[in-house]
């Protein structure tokens, strides 16, 4: 029925096929990482960061804290996943989830380079440059 589509050469049909692999293990890889902390949430009924319980829809529904119930920076992720509090490791996974196209982008910019295509490297260092310019905005503001 249907074939695939083979590149003209070689390498970039490797290439293509390692940013295809990155893909597919990198969201299989969030995903198990933020099953296993949702796991971890079930299991211990709490968050990890304050003392309400998970056992209660309600409860979770009326409580607002004054402080954040779950990380918001790189260190405090990490710190988290260490004590393993079932929130960090959520957004660990959810930090994974976000760096693979970053890191799709960033291994076209080296395939690119190897096939001397300097037009493509330019406007995939303008895309890594925006997408590093929108994660430093969004730090500022969060």
């Amino acid at each position: 029925m249907s074939e695939m589509i083979q590149p003209s050469n070689d390498k970039t049909f490797r290439v293509e096929l390692f940013i295809a692999q990155l893909l597919r293990w990198g969201v299989i890889l969030s995903f198990v990482i933020v099953a296993i902390g949702i796991g971890i949430a079930l299991v211990a009924n709490q968050t990890g960061y304050h003392q309400i319980r998970l056992d209660d829809l309600n409860t979770i529904l009326a409580y607002h804290p004054g402080q954040p119930e779950f990380p918001n920076s790189i260190g405090d992720i990490l710190a988290g996943v260490l004590a393993f509090k079932s929130y960090a490791i959520i957004s660990l996974g959810l930090f994974v989830l976000i760096a693979i196209p970053v890191m799709r982008v960033a291994v076209s910019i080296v395939a690119f380079a190897v096939e001397r295509d300097w037009l493509y490297v330019g406007i995939t260092l303008f895309v890594l440059a925006m997408l590093m310019l929108s994660f430093a905005i969004g730090e500022a503001g969060g």
